[in-house]
């Protein structure tokens, strides 16, 4: 009887510890938008005192958008290297000097860092110490970031294609051509791969085939990735205009246009109804998914290539102008603002209660709520 007691309550402990340990995986940033659906919502909401908790200085140009799996942050360089630094405290714990700029933002999956450079070669690192597992070249530039599905991972090259690899070895599984450029990054949908691209054409490829199962064909070019949530996805051209678009068939549900003519080279971020874009036309601004109606628009100072990410009640995003915002999700008030001093044209990474986004002059910043031992000094 004892021993029965004994065994249910070990089997509690190892159930509550799973289960917490999962929690910490869901409240990861690991790639991009923070998952494969390119949504841009954090698992959880950050404090509302946001204050600096560590800098780190790069040394070149951040655009890089970071990722954040477990206490470690990954982010690329113009200068040509991805580091790796410590979340609690920004120090460094490895550096990998690619053959060129890193634009891309990296993607962590399985205990890998998988991340293109402008040289055309796409890496897969140790995540633990940065050791390079294996690399594999395409013949143009790689600023699409990369993302994970099940076994594989994908990304766009400026060389036309959409690649899929073997997560695990780099084999190549496929590789759509598209009639362009593929400067977004890959959304998930399901089990099909979208990318937005140069030519004018959003397109749903099969992750098993990588076959063309349908597109949507538009006279406009894109930059921006598209978000996947419900049977649709959203994106934003570089004419300003933005569209809702079935996965199953590449219809377009709506097609609106924003008024200050400003380009899109962002994500969107999706939670329920609220769509958050961002435009070249120096706003940010939330639509309604159902009609794609604005709800409310910010005008800032400065152009708006970050994509914006919604955590909890806020939505937070970088500018040109050299700040970092926070607007309240129902009604676009700021409620938040960084002065960096430098163009923000990274996102945001946004977890364990930490924002951390770089700078056009080599500045990584980290906010959240200081250690009560340091706040106290």
């Amino acid at each position: 009887m004892r021993l029965c007691a004994m065994l249910l309550i070990m089997a509690a402990l190892v159930a509550v510890h799973a289960s917490q340990a999962h929690a910490e995986d869901t409240d990861d940033w690991p790639s991009f938008r923070g998952s494969s659906e390119m949504t841009g919502v954090a698992a959880s909401a950050l404090p509302a005192d946001l204050e600096i908790v560590w800098t780190h200085e790069a040394g070149s140009a951040v655009e890089s958008t970071a990722a954040i799996v477990g206490d470690r942050v990954y982010v690329g360089t113009q200068k040509g290297e991805v580091l790796c630094l410590d979340l609690a405290d920004g120090s460094l714990k490895w550096t990998f000097d690619a053959a060129d700029s890193v634009t891309a933002s990296p993607c962590v999956a399985g205990g890998t860092v998988y991340v293109g450079d402008e040289s055309g070669l796409f890496y897969a690192l140790n995540a633990a110490d940065g050791k390079k597992l294996w690399q594999f070249p395409v013949k143009a530039k790689i600023i699409s970031s990369a993302t994970p599905a099940p076994g594989v991972v994908l990304f766009g090259s400026y060389d036309a294609h959409l690649y899929c690899l073997d997560a695990k070895t780099g084999e190549q599984k496929w590789a759509f051509k598209a009639d362009s450029f593929v400067h977004g990054s890959p959304c998930v949908a399901g089990g099909q791969a979208v990318i937005a691209g140069c030519d004018g054409q959003v397109r749903f490829i099969e992750v098993d085939s990588g076959k063309q199962a349908a597109v949507a064909a538009t006279d406009r070019n894109f930059a921006a990735c598209a978000a996947y949530d419900n049977g649709h996805v959203y994106v934003g051209d570089m004419s300003g205009r933005y569209r809702k678009i079935a996965c199953k068939n590449g219809a377009i549900a709506w097609d609106v246009e924003d008024k200050t003519g400003g380009s899109c080279y962002a994500g969107a971020a999706i939670d329920g109804d609220a769509l958050v874009f961002t435009s070249r036309g120096r706003a940010v601004f939330r639509a309604n998914t159902g009609n794609g109606e604005v709800v409310w628009r910010v005008a800032v100072k400065g152009t708006v290539d970050s994509s914006p990410v919604i955590a909890g009640d806020a939505v937070y995003v970088g500018a040109s102008d050299g700040n970092v915002y926070a607007f309240r999700l129902s009604d676009g008030d700021e409620v938040w603002r960084f002065e960096a001093g430098a163009a923000v044209t990274a996102s945001p990474a946004v977890a364990r209660g930490r924002l951390v986004i770089g700078t056009a002059d080599g500045a990584i910043y980290c906010f959240g709520r200081k250690p009560k031992a340091d706040a106290d000094k």
